[in-house]
């Protein structure tokens, strides 16, 4: 099948054609028939399988299909909501690429920068936004933003925003929002909490599911190398040099530990950037934008902050330090294998780790293979140690809403918002 076949206008075409994409990935051929036939849909999509195309596609399709000639002024047509900052700008960017063609819109809409420029753009009239809860809610409450004649609304990634605690703030904007409309829900994973969402905010939804729940992508060769706590970086340098690994997204648990790492991997001679919540939104951009062209080799990251990257050819992943939430293993390799390429995911595992390992393997119903590395075997003799999880920027918000070491159950609200 090719995108010729499901029913988009001649200007997506172009725009699907100049990516060099020809036919659509599964979740495409899925779900784009059945937006464009105006069903509510609940999404299962893993991260890498072209799900941001397969709801913007549909979305400006029917934009233009019934656009009204009548009106000079654009107004809000679709609104897309996001967990955090980097995925929005990833968003938006998509509809820009997509929608290039057609005279529509958007814009980005996210705290952490001033909010006047957003408020200018809005007053200029934009068709589709793209955005932050938490931001949102203050352009909603400024009286910045009018959402009354909304027709799509779009939650991408919507475990995450409940995981983040932004339930609430997604409640007060469906307050806002014309009853009459369509809703498109994608979610890594089905949570109780995404269920009971679903109950109160979809029509009959049509059920569209890519990947069996919780499944770890089978393109992604997933290792473990066992090895004591203070040798992790030791090992790492190893394996990137000898390895001549020219891109590599690193995961750390904490803000702090980003920080100090890509410090030591720098002074190692291997260029380096971290990115975090405490990072200013430029600096993140820069730091993103360097590790994609190439200027930088490694970027560390935490699991927030590195919730919207999205790189087709990522070759290396590395969890540096395991995640104390086992769904947050699938999203971290994720970043890899995408669209059907290949892609390499090795955790660097010291003895206080064990229990999270466990975890994840039960998670994904697999085995990772493990493999100690020749000169860095495990000392028998260092027995394990409880993890400290808060403080460093495990956070989820602003709040500090991490969870305790074992506990994979999403918490639910309670935390504070934050601007993301």
């Amino acid at each position: 099948m090719s995108f010729k076949n499901l029913g988009l206008c001649d200007q997506l075409l172009k725009a699907v054609k100049e990516q060099g994409y020809d036919e659509p990935t599964p979740v495409q051929k899925e779900a784009i028939p059945v937006i464009l036939a105006k069903r509510d849909i609940l999404a299962g999509a893993q991260t890498g399988t072209g799900k941001t195309a397969g709801f913007t596609l549909p979305m400006l399709e029917l934009i233009h299909r019934h656009k009204d000639e009548s009106r000079k002024k654009h107004h809000v047509r679709a609104l897309i909501l996001t967990p955090t900052r980097e995925l929005a700008l990833q968003v938006e960017e998509s509809v820009s690429l997509y929608g290039k063609f057609l005279p529509y819109k958007s814009c980005v809409i996210f705290g952490g920068v001033k909010i006047n420029p957003q408020i200018t753009a809005l007053r200029k009239g934009i068709d589709i936004v793209v955005a932050t809860p938490g931001r949102l809610l203050d352009h909603i409450s400024q009286k910045t933003i009018d959402l009354s004649k909304v027709d799509f609304l779009i939650l991408d990634e919507a475990d995450r925003m409940l995981d983040m605690g932004f339930i609430n703030d997604i409640k007060k904007v469906l307050a806002v929002l014309p009853k009459q409309k369509q809703t498109l829900l994608f979610s890594a994973t089905f949570s109780n909490e995404i269920k009971k969402l679903t109950d109160s905010l979809l029509n009959s939804p049509v059920l569209i599911e890519v990947a069996r729940r919780n499944q770890s992508a089978e393109q992604i060769k997933q290792i473990v190398h066992p090895v004591d706590k203070t040798r992790k970086r030791e090992l790492l340098t190893k394996l990137i040099k000898e390895g001549d690994w020219q891109q590599v997204l690193v995961f750390m648990r904490t803000k702090h530990g980003c920080n100090r790492l890509s410090e030591q991997l720098s002074n190692d001679g291997i260029s380096s950037a971290a990115i975090h919540g405490n990072k200013s939104q430029n600096a993140r951009v820069k730091a993103l934008s360097d590790f994609k062209a190439g200027k930088v080799r490694v970027l560390v990251a935490t699991d927030i902050a590195a919730r919207g990257i999205d790189i087709d050819q990522l070759p290396h992943v590395v969890n540096f330090e395991l995640p104390n939430v086992s769904e947050d293993y699938v999203h971290r390799i994720g970043r890899t294998g995408r669209a059907g390429n290949k892609g390499e995911a090795m955790s660097l595992v010291c003895v206080d780790e064990n229990e999270f390992l466990a975890n994840i393997e039960k998670l994904i119903n697999k085995d990772i293979h493990k493999f100690i590395v020749k000169g860095f075997e495990p000392d028998p003799s260092i027995k394990a140690e409880p993890i400290k999880m808060g403080g460093g920027g495990g956070n989820r918000g602003r709040g500090g809403n991490s969870r305790s070491r074992g506990n994979n159950k999403p918490r639910n609200g309670g935390a504070s918002r934050g601007r993301r």
